[in-house]
């Protein structure tokens, strides 16, 4: 099922990057402006750069794609990024505090065979992103930003053979996100370890937590270089993509909800739209926002929703589950109809307001923001009509969904902390003969 393999991959040379805080990234969609000017300030060799660079200026000219080529090709030929000798899965630790708790994320980087039929997605995706990325990846021929890979393996061998193998082994690379979350890598080369990982691996499913539209680009180009008549002349090369793998039997698994903002719908009216939703919801009024978000984390068994609108806060828990059955259309299962995001995209945004999924896939009335806070503030100041609170999806769920073969309403995970681009790049070999 999941074919893994070590890669020779590329890393920032630590005689000339002394601080590798300064040169990566958050995923490429979590690079605002804001963001972008900040990374660019950092370091002139920040992986920004290449994947999220700015336009136009620099280097001759050229677009962002071109140019992040030519970043790329710079950086290696002065010894700015360095390739491994030996080919190396990297486990990649992340420690970081969540609802005041400090935890560790235990994962590894490695590449894994492209199957789109055997690989598990469980979000949507959406055409301008992926067209993006696939023009990326055409200028570079490499792997910047990680899939993020979920599998389930409660015997957790692959997790005790990495762990022997940094026992009292300082990383290789360490870094500091935004957030102040710490992020380290260590290379390991030993081939009985990497063998263990393999097999350990070698019957598990693969689900994707994040990168959805990185992981349709990497099948995309795979499939113009086969057209194309192109062979892969090494293992980093189009036929595996560069990921991040996490057990999901390991603790510090951190989900946080998505929590939408609704806009643009005519003739809206706050309390007109609560007795509404009194019909398939008990609906329940507080006095501030910390209240209602309170009221719906102890509700969290009972698809329960804050709504923020017209000054007044809410919660709105579904009466019964069996509603759903009508509610949401398709064939779908009954682990798809009982998620809150599905609840709330059927049983309010599309049957009260009208908000379809043709208008959620155009981004026409739906903004979505992590921040409780920014939402309520949005409505306040009337760029928002209604602010939906959340509570996060949770990783069972994600699994349990996509074992149906079925995909979440876009924005249905948030899994905290995010990967940082930047720590590991894969470069691809490829013999470019034509096809005949």
């Amino acid at each position: 099922m999941a074919q893994i393999i070590p890669f020779r991959g590329i890393r920032y040379n630590p005689d000339k990057i002394t601080d590798m805080s300064n040169v990566v990234t958050p995923p490429y969609d979590r690079i605002y402006a804001t963001v972008q000017d900040l990374c660019y300030d950092r370091d002139p060799h920040n992986i920004v750069r290449i994947i999220k660079g700015k336009q136009p200026s620099g280097m001759n000219g050229g677009d962002v794609y071109t140019r992040a080529a030519k970043y790329l090709a710079a950086w290696l030929q002065e010894g700015v990024l360095v390739r491994d000798e030996t080919p190396a899965i990297y486990v990649y630790h992340q420690e970081y505090t969540f609802a005041g708790e400090r935890l560790v994320r235990k994962g590894f980087v490695a590449l894994g065979r492209l199957e789109p039929d055997k690989v598990h997605a469980h979000e949507k995706t959406l055409k301008g992103p992926k067209e993006d990325r696939l023009r990326l990846m055409r200028a570079t021929e490499a792997n910047f930003g990680q899939i993020f890979m979920l599998y389930s393996d409660s015997l957790r061998k692959a997790e005790e053979a990495l762990a022997v193998a940094i026992e009292g082994v300082s990383p290789k690379i360490e870094a500091v996100d935004a957030d102040g979350n710490i992020h380290r890598v260590w290379p390991i080369t030993d081939p009985a370890v990497i063998q263990t990982v393999q097999a350990s691996l070698a019957a598990k499913d693969l689900y994707i937590a994040d990168g959805h539209h990185r992981y349709e680009t990497a099948v995309n180009f795979m499939a113009e270089c086969e057209e194309k008549g192109w062979r892969e002349t090494a293992p980093e090369s189009f036929g595996y993509r560069m990921m991040t793998l996490f057990n999901i039997a390991e603790p510090g698994m951190s989900v946080r909800p998505i929590h939408r903002l609704v806009h643009g719908i005519e003739q809206y009216d706050a309390a007109e739209f609560l007795a509404k939703a009194g019909e398939d919801f008990a609906v329940e009024r507080y006095s501030s926002l910390q209240k209602m978000t309170a009221a719906v984390s102890a509700g969290a068994a009972h698809h329960t929703f804050g709504c923020y609108t017209g000054g007044i806060y809410a919660t709105l828990r579904l009466r019964d589950e069996a509603t759903m059955d009508n509610r949401v259309s398709g064939d779908l299962s009954s682990d798809y109809k009982r998620l809150d995001v599905s609840i709330l995209h059927a049983a309010i945004l599309e049957r009260l307001l009208g908000v379809d999924a043709q208008a959620l896939a155009e981004q026409r009335n739906v903004t979505y923001t992590i921040d409780s806070e920014h939402g309520a503030t949005m409505v306040d100041e009337g760029r928002e009509q209604i602010f939906f609170l959340m509570n996060a999806t949770t990783a069972d769920e994600v699994i349990r969904v996509a074992d149906h073969g079925e995909k979440m309403p876009q924005k249905s995970t948030d899994f905290y902390p995010k990967l940082l681009t930047g720590l590991v790049l894969s470069k691809m070999e490829i013999e470019k003969s034509a096809v005949q």
